[in-house]
């Protein structure tokens, strides 16, 4: 059984590799878009603090269906607050900001909250702790994204640069 701590704590770790990203990434460039089609760096760095604020606030507050049509405009009054077009050095903030002022609010619910279902916004029945590990994948998908712009950048991830310090 997975233990709501250690969806927390790995949680935490992958946030700070995302905002470590944000800070590594050349500050000039946020805008860097590998394709046309794609999020900018920003955009995708935006995309992982709103999204992770966003959705474990509605699941804070208790939502149980979010397979709703009108789903991503409640989405907005969750959005961390953050200027539209943030330094990166505010946007590295405010992802560690928003984590760290979740984690405990998460942290402080019980294990009958997290046993209890919901229906997630495609349709998914799961647990509320299934949908936190959810949040946790989703924010790693897109880290892999900043970790792809890195390299286009010359730049060696954060994940990498710790491994080859311990060899």
């Amino acid at each position: 059984m997975v233990r709501l701590e250690a969806v927390l704590d790995s949680w935490k770790s992958v946030r700070d590799d995302s905002a470590q990203a944000v800070e590594d990434f050349p500050a000039a460039e946020l805008d860097f878009r590998p394709t046309a089609d794609l999020m900018t760096f920003r955009e995708i760095a935006l995309h992982i603090l709103h999204a992770g604020h966003a959705l474990t606030g509605i699941l804070l507050d208790g939502v149980d269906n979010m397979a709703t049509p009108d789903f991503r405009e409640k989405l907005k009054k969750y959005y961390y607050p953050l200027a539209e077009n943030p330094s990166a050095a505010e946007l590295a903030a405010a992802m560690r900001q928003a984590v760290e002022a979740r984690i405990p609010q998460l942290a402080s619910r019980s294990a009958d909250f997290y046993a209890q279902i919901l229906t997630r916004f495609d349709g998914q029945r799961v647990t509320r702790l299934e949908m936190l590990q959810m949040v946790k994948e989703h924010e790693l998908t897109h880290r892999s994204q900043m970790f792809m712009c890195l390299r286009l950048k010359g730049v060696v991830p954060s994940t990498t640069r710790r491994r080859l310090a311990k060899q």
